[in-house]
This record gives structure tokens, sequence and C-alpha cells, in this order.
């Protein structure tokens, strides 16, 4: 059985190669010398994942979670907005997005109803409780963002965004999507 020969010879990231490979081939799972440290999405993952934890603990003394906090800071930029657009917005299913709506309308902080010209749509409206909630979220928020970007200058952290902006997007190219 023969491997592939592009123009550049065997295919790179199935080979394990003598020389440091560049930080793009060895995130690739499919290089033989693969470490999960070296993967971007791991990476990514595990600091939203500590984020996470960091961000629920000090979102639970004030009585709220982190999907809440999303739904409230998404509504509160533009209000209204449906339900299903919410939960693309925050990468969350629409089943969950709508439990939390409901738990947010039960709570005072959002209202919902149906769209002018499309009952279709549940639009959510943050009310004047659900501002001064997302006042006092952003400032937990506020803190942990000083702790994770304190030695991130500006310019780092507009590369990081477009960066994570640019792979988002990718991922969105894929077949079937």
């Amino acid at each position: 059985m023969s491997r592939y020969q592009g123009p550049a010879g065997p295919d790179p990231a199935r080979r394990s190669s003598r020389k440091k490979a560049d930080a793009k081939l060895r995130g690739d799972p499919g290089f033989a010398d693969f470490k999960i440290e070296a993967s971007p999405f791991y990476l990514i993952a595990r600091t939203a994942g500590r984020y996470a934890i960091d961000m629920e603990n000090a979102l639970r003394v004030i009585d709220m979670d982190l999907a809440s906090w999303r739904a409230l800071m998404i509504v509160s930029e533009d209000n209204p907005s449906g339900v299903s657009e919410i939960a693309d917005r925050a990468v969350m299913r629409l089943s969950t997005m709508t439990r939390v709506v409901q738990r947010l309308n039960k709570r005072g902080l959002l209202k919902v109803s149906r769209r002018r010209g499309d009952a279709r749509v549940t639009e959510a409206y943050i009310t004047p409780a659900g501002e001064r909630a997302v006042s006092h979220v952003r400032e937990v928020a506020s803190r942990l963002y000083k702790i994770a970007f304190h030695d991130l200058t500006a310019s780092e952290i507009e590369t990081l965004n477009s960066l994570l902006r640019r792979i988002f997007a990718n991922l969105s190219l894929q077949p079937g999507r």
C-alpha cells in the first residue's frame, strides 16, 4: 500500500518529524507527534471551562448563572431579541435557551411575547429589574475579566478576538451545516 505523495512528498500530518514541527502541524490530531497541549481547541476548551467555573462561582453569590448572564447581556444589547436569536448568539440549544428565558421571565428580569407580524417568534424584552441585574452582573464579570487579561495589551486582545472570530466562521463552513 503506497502513501499519498503530493508535490511536497509524503503527507506531513501523517509522519513524525525529527525536528520540531510548526504549531499548526503540532496542533493537528492527525499528526504523528500530536500532543493534546498543542491543540488550540484543547486550550480554548480549557480556558472556557476555567472561565465558566470561576464565573459560575462568582455569579452564584448574586443568584445568577452563566446561561442567564449570557441571555440577559444579549437582550440588553439587542432589545427585543427572539429566543432563537439569543440561543444562536449564545451558542446554546434552543430548548435550553427557552428554559433560561422562561426562568428569567418568572424572575421578572425578562418579559416574553409573540413578535408582531410573526407569532411563531417569541421575543424577550429586558425589564427594568433585568437592567439592574445586568449592571450588577457586569460588575462581577468585570472583576474576572481584569484578572484574566491583566497582562495582555489592547492590541493582543484585538488580535485574540479577531482570530477567534475567524476560527468560529471557519467552523461554520463545515459541509452539511
